[in-house]
């Protein structure tokens, strides 16, 4: 491997590898609630997701030729996030597939650390929802007994997204939904424990305000005044406002929408790196989000657009800094012209 890219690698791994090894440990209670809901087989999941993801490491550190870097936390960082969007119920070498793709496929073909265009944990996530979609789109109930090994005889349903796809309402309290008490995937359902984490990774810089909130209140906006529930979309707005927040309640908390605000949209390498490119990101992984789950047929369209996002954020970044530098300029020529009017 050319010697100068392993040097560029190991000067991003000193700047970004803190923001990884915080996912890995914002992990740990989202896999802790999932545990508490579903027994012992998530830990098992994300044991194996995190192992595969390190081997992986291991391998292309070996083939390439380079020291192995222990600090090194991404892969293990993808296979976790990974894992925590499959259903609890989903086989083993679908998982590793999924972890494959995203490492191999998503980030290394790429060139490595902080060479990748696209989030590698979004790639494997949606390798996996394309080619196994009766895997990874159906859902058992929470408290159900989970078998640790074989649990295709568990019964899954799609309740949730069947319900709001119908134009139905979730009978499901506010309560239930902020502690992941429905049919969801493993570590995406439980909102206060989401929300603690994504308080954490701000508090420690490692997620952008500005594109996680511009995200959700995209989201949140398009929910509100365009309601997939029937009757809603052509009533008077003023006269329906609860109905409405209560879509709005529904769109935000399912379907991996606060978890990908948390743990995905803030990926240092594939989200934009000026503030206002951030909030322009983050207004359009919502609208393609939103699109996806209006019209199409997976439930978690986050992942898919987000990818769809990331192929614009360099752009996005380019621009950005373009319109910086004009208007900088711009300033710089005025400020030149006033100091020679005083001056004459």
């Amino acid at each position: 491997m050319d010697e100068s890219l392993i040097q560029e690698q190991e000067a991003q791994l000193q700047k970004t590898g803190r923001y990884y090894k915080h996912i890995c440990f914002m992990a740990v209670p989202v896999l802790c609630m999932a545990c508490f809901l579903y027994g012992v087989r998530p830990l098992l999941l994300c044991g194996i997701a995190v192992l595969t993801g390190n081997l992986c490491d291991r391998l292309v550190s070996l083939l390439r030729r380079r020291v192995y870097q222990g600090g090194d936390f991404s892969n293990e960082s993808f296979a976790l996030v990974i894992a925590l969007l499959m259903p609890v119920t989903v086989d083993i070498y679908v998982l590793i597939a999924a972890v494959l793709a995203g490492v191999l496929i998503g980030k290394e073909i790429f060139g490595g650390y902080g060479s990748y265009p696209f989030n590698p944990a979004a790639v494997g996530y949606v390798v996996a929802a394309v080619s196994w979609p009766e895997q990874v789109f159906r859902y058992p109930q929470p408290y159900t007994n989970i078998p640790l090994w074989d649990a295709s005889m568990v019964p899954v349903s799609s309740a949730i997204e069947d319900t709001l796809r119908s134009g139905g309402m979730l009978n499901i309290g506010s309560l239930a939904l902020g502690l992941g008490e429905y049919a969801a995937p493993m570590g995406t359902g439980a909102a206060l424990v989401i929300l603690a984490c994504g308080l954490f990774l701000w508090t420690q810089k490692d997620a952008h305000m500005s594109a996680s909130i511009s995200f959700l209140v995209t989201c949140a906006v398009i929910a509100f005044f365009f309601p997939r529930q029937a009757g809603l979309a052509d009533s008077a707005v003023l006269s329906n406002i609860l109905p409405r927040l209560q879509c709005v309640r529904d769109e935000l908390l399912t379907g991996a929408i606060l978890f990908s605000a948390v743990f995905l949209i803030n990926e240092p390498y594939t989200c934009v790196h000026h503030r206002m490119g951030r909030v322009l990101y983050g207004v359009l992984v919502g609208v393609v989000s939103m699109g996806f789950r209006y019209y199409g047929v997976y439930e978690t369209g986050v992942c898919f657009a987000l990818l769809a996002v990331n192929s614009m954020s360099a752009w996005i970044d380019r621009t950005e800094a373009k319109l910086y530098h004009l208007t900088h300029l711009q300033a710089d020529a005025g400020k030149g012209q006033h100091n020679e009017t005083r001056n004459g």
